[in-house]
């Protein structure tokens, strides 16, 4: 038996890039910490890092290709799959045209290094403009707003969360998050150190979180209310001649037409239909105007709903207003090592509607299509229709809205391909599933994640241990499915490019790279390098034509009018009186951490929370079993009685449901819990950017009567 070694890396499960310290012997894991001497995250991590060593020992993990037969699920050869794979989708594009292929995306293609280098390449080799992802279920109204306002989607400013004095965060839970949109490990020692220097810090939520028991102040909101909200602090600022432009007051076009829209939206207007009293929106809108700075931070209740882009584009404005933005203290910048606007055109052409899905006419952006409009997309009859479907390390029926008609339009393909360890409630639809390496078989480096990060931080990780002669890391099966599309020789020189050979080129080329950045220096260095706080660099960075920030674009005027309806519609559906909104656990990742036993093990977590005065008149008691149902579908579920959640509104974790036939996720199965999205409802959509509106469905609440009664 070897020496007991220590490796140095990031996890990879989340966004906030905690540094972690492995000690393992031979193939073993002997212990998992947090990393003292990253400069990041400094020692913190939370109990989901635990999970890379279930993973990687996992017995349901699977480590070669497998086929589905009428015999059942069977091992094939590399060789063979990818014959087989490419032969279909060749002969079904033939037949059907380019686009009767797609391509599904899951969350876990951003935590990884080769298949966010690789997914491009791989996407052009199909030849198919059908591509979904997790992004249209999580983050898509944060990058149009950028898009319009900045010139680019991924120039998105987060909060400097270490030098604020006031910060309001909108429907977002960070403390159990680690932050969404806003890369910051131990985010309660960051916001701490807020209220320890003076601060403030206010929390606007339809559900008493935990971030929010750890605020000064917590208010809550009607669901999908928050544009109002937005409106009303804004209309605030102005009505007080509070208006802050800073040092970009000549970098702002578009204030007199916001000016003019926020004088509709007083407070006295908005406070009945938000549920905060004018008197309370007042007074927030002073503590920000008074703070020495401030920010507001948006998130996932203010992203995933039906006026996703209205908030985001208005979060924007309230901080640029206020005149914190690009500022410490504020909403600024991030530059990266790896700066994914490097080769980024100034003035270059959005793609933001450059299509729309066949059905509903939903806009394409970024590159793909929104995910709600998949099932639709499979099933609607006619030129386009997607036949045939690869799923890279994603989850739909779970994740996704209307999950079990993702399913159904899964089982009528006429072929699909998975790129996933398990065999799950997505990938069981597969025809053959390809499994790649997990997390500490793969290296390392956060692409994505430093580009939201509140500090400029670089890290790179090498695998701890090398995959098996057998296996294949998931960028590997990626460029061999584009090589044989497209007809590569297996000599052919690109083949050669590896994960780390761009990573060191874009190093080397990136802003840091006259300071001798490098691959090489990362891995002299395996804690991290610390860049520094996050500056000013606005000016420098805006990819708009003109060079300037635009505070009212057009396309976000246009969708007023939609928001402006909720001012006289009729509150609550009577048939469906509830509302319904998700919810995170520390211990929960979306669907892929639910097979490791330490993150599932005790009471069940997959609980409808209700308002205790709710309960009583329905005659519900804590504990009891009731059915929860909305127009799509319904589930019974354990509920628990709780005050911290809003009178009217019900609140379901996502990610569970891992109770379905056909799968192989043993530990899962042992706490299935239901799926949220077997409620949500795909028709329900931010119809300006098209990102899936999970918050805010209507749903009814029944009590499950015993056998008897």
């Amino acid at each position: 038996m070897s020496e007991m070694n220590t490796h140095y890396r990031n996890c990879n499960i989340c966004e906030a890039m905690c540094g972690l310290e492995i000690v393992h012997q031979d193939k073993q894991i002997i212990s998992i910490k947090g990393d003292q001497l990253d400069p990041f995250s400094q020692g913190y991590n939370c109990p989901k890092a635990l999970a890379l060593e279930d993973f990687y020992t996992d017995k349901d993990r699977l480590k070669t290709p497998i086929k589905r037969t009428a015999s059942g699920w069977q091992a094939i050869s590399w060789d063979d799959a990818f014959n087989e794979i490419v032969a279909k989708f060749k002969s079904i594009q033939q037949q059907h045209g380019k686009n009767s292929l797609a391509v599904y995306l899951g969350n876990p293609n951003a935590h990884s290094l080769g298949n966010a280098l690789f997914l491009k390449p791989f996407l052009k080799s199909l030849g198919t403009i059908n591509r979904f992802s997790s992004a249209s279920a999580d983050q898509l109204p944060h990058h149009v707003a950028a898009n319009f306002m900045f010139g680019a989607g991924m120039l998105i400013p987060v909060p400097d969360i270490d030098r604020t004095d006031f910060m309001l965060i909108i429907g977002a839970n960070p403390v159990v998050s680690n932050g969404s949109m806003m890369t910051a490990p131990n985010v309660i020692g960051r916001m701490k150190a807020i209220q320890q220097r003076g601060g403030k810090i206010v929390v606007v939520d339809p559900r008493r979180t935990r971030t929010a028991k750890i605020a000064d102040q917590h208010l809550f909101i009607r669901p999908e209310k928050d544009a109002l909200l937005l409106l009303a602090l804004i209309h605030c600022v102005f009505e007080r001649n509070k208006v802050n432009l800073g040092h970009l007051e000549h970098l702002v076009e578009g204030l007199d037409d916001v000016a003019k829209l926020a004088k509709t939206y007083s407070p006295d207007v908005v406070a009945s239909i938000v549920g905060i009293d004018a008197s309370t929106i007042c007074t927030l809108a002073d503590d920000m105007l008074l703070a020495d700075s401030a920010v507001c931070y948006s998130r996932m209740g203010a992203s995933t709903q039906t006026f996703g882009g209205l908030c985001l584009w208005l979060t924007n404005v309230l901080n640029i207003i206020t005149g914190n933005f690009d500022r410490a203290g504020g909403a600024m910048f991030p530059q990266p090592a790896f700066d994914l606007l490097r080769n980024h055109q100034v003035g270059h052409k959005s793609s933001f509607g450059q299509h729309q899905t066949r059905v509903r006419k939903l806009p394409f952006f970024n590159g793909e299509f929104p995910v709600a409009s998949l099932a639709e997309e499979i099933q609607t009859p006619g030129e386009g229709q997607i036949k045939s479907l690869i799923t890279v390390a994603g989850n739909p029926v779970l994740s996704a809205p209307s999950g079990h008609q993702l399913a159904q339009a899964f089982a009528g393909l006429d072929y699909m391909v998975s790129v996933d360890i398990y065999l799950n409630e997505t990938t069981k639809y597969a025809d053959i599933i390809l499994p790649g390496t997990t997390g500490v078989e793969n290296s390392h480096f956060d692409i994505f994640f430093n580009s939201f990060s509140v500090r400029n931080t670089v890290k790179y990780s090498a695998p701890l241990f090398e995959k098996q002669v057998d296996q294949r890391s998931d960028w590997q099966i990626l460029k061999e499915i584009s090589a044989r599309m497209l007809n590569i020789a297996a000599d052919d020189p690109m083949q050669k490019i590896t994960p780390e050979i761009i990573l060191d080129m874009e190093l080397k080329q990136g802003p840091y790279g006259e300071q001798g950045m490098s691959l090489q220096r990362l891995i002299d260095n395996p804690h991290g390098i610390d860049i520094g706080p996050l500056m000013p660099c606005l000016a420098e960075r805006i990819k708009t034509a003109n060079g300037k920030i635009d505070l009212f674009p057009q396309v976000f005027s246009d969708d007023l009018p939609r928001l402006q309806a909720v001012m006289t519609a009729v509150s609550r559906d009577l048939a469906y009186p509830f509302e319904l909104i998700g919810r995170r656990l520390v211990k929960s990742h979306n669907t892929w951490t639910q097979n490791s036993a330490r993150l599932i093990k005790g009471k069940n977590p997959c609980t409808l929370e209700m308002n205790s005065q709710d309960a009583h008149q329905l005659g519900i008691e804590q504990g009891q079993l009731v059915t929860v149902s909305s127009a799509v579908g319904q589930i019974d579920i354990e509920v628990v009685l709780t005050d911290d959640i809003q009178a009217g509104v019900v609140t379901i974790p996502q990610g569970w449901g891992h109770n379905q036939q056909g799968t192989n996720m043993s530990v899962a199965a042992t706490q299935p819990g239901v799926s949220i999205n077997d409620l949500t409802d795909a028709s329900r959509v931010d119809m300006l950017t098209g990102n899936a509106a999970f918050n805010g469905t209507p749903v009814a609440i029944t009590l499950v009567l015993k056998e008897g009664r």
